[in-house]
């Protein structure tokens, strides 16, 4: 049985000098949004799925059904930012080629800038790079759209080595414990064409898909999010994991899944479950690959 990772918690009740960073963020991207967008950025408030209606426009179901399309409330970084978004996004694949696939996967900050300082080829973090990580980090992400819960809450949190296990085949991990456990019999009962597609991922795996999305639509950090939960409020660091059908591809991360004999067999299982199903109330898209593995119980 698993613990809970230290900093997974549902309430932070002090703001540190790192968080402060969220308030540099909203102040930035306000200069460049349109008044009713800029006034939801600046509004304090928490959202629930009860009262997500009263906070969003009456197009909420048609920017999750149509996901990578830009909306005209959609969060943008602001023009200066870009440049030093790509930056970022190039450094981090740099780390990442570095480290490996499988080891990027559970690799923390601390590790990202040691691997930095000590190879060349990676390069050291600048400071304007690493206050950047920092102010998307401790940004809320409801205002972009995203209604998940943050499940991560500092950006130093590990993935705890000693609780995690490599899928052979795969190049991804999985907590021991309940995550494995519904992998392997979800392989049992489905056969051998499943496959774990993606599996564990710390914050700085995080950081580079939310990211390289947002990059690669002009800085839309509301696109971005509601294919990629930005990073901390990833079900990935505690306890989800995706599948897909052997063969499939990139396809596996599309409706083309739902047509396969993997998805067929995996929607008449009774234990079954999914983290974003059809027009859900969390900002985010339709992933029937996702599956939910409860962290309560992990």
């Amino acid at each position: 049985m698993l613990r809970r990772r230290p900093g997974v918690q549902k309430v932070r009740t002090a703001i540190t000098r790192r968080e402060f960073g969220k308030f540099g963020i909203a102040l930035a991207l306000g200069s460049i949004l349109p008044r009713a967008a800029r006034a939801r950025l600046f509004e304090p408030y928490a959202v629930t799925p009860g009262d997500f209606a009263a906070y969003f426009d009456h197009d909420y179901f048609e920017k999750i059904r149509n996901f990578d399309k830009p909306h005209r409330s959609d969060v943008f970084l602001p023009r200066e930012k870009l440049l030093l978004l790509d930056r970022v996004v190039r450094h981090l694949e740099r780390v990442e080629a570095m480290a490996g696939h499988g080891n990027f996967q559970i690799l923390c900050l601390d590790e990202a800038l040691e691997l930095g300082r000590d190879y060349g080829s990676v390069g050291a973090f600048e400071r304007d790079a690493l206050e950047f990580l920092e102010e998307i980090f401790y940004a809320d992400a409801t205002r972009y759209g995203f209604l998940g819960e943050k499940l991560l809450t500092r950006i130093t949190d590990r993935i705890p080595v000693d609780q995690v296990v490599k899928v052979r085949g795969s190049g991804n991990y999985l907590y021991r414990g309940l995550p494995l456990e519904t992998f392997e019999r979800l392989r049992r009962d489905v056969g051998d064409r499943i496959r774990l597609t993606s599996g564990v991922r710390g914050v700085m795996k995080q950081f580079l898909l939310f990211l390289r999305k947002a990059r690669d639509h002009g800085g839309n950090l509301s696109l971005a999010s509601r294919s990629l939960a930005p990073p901390g409020y990833s079900f990935h660091g505690i306890s989800d994991f995706d599948v897909g059908e052997a063969g499939l591809g990139e396809g596996n991360f599309t409706e083309r899944f739902t047509a396969t004999e993997v998805f067929r067999k995996l929607r008449d299982l009774d234990y079954f479950d999914l983290r974003y199903p059809r027009d859900n109330l969390l900002g985010v898209r339709f992933e029937p690959w996702h599956i939910r593995v409860d962290w309560r119980a992990v």
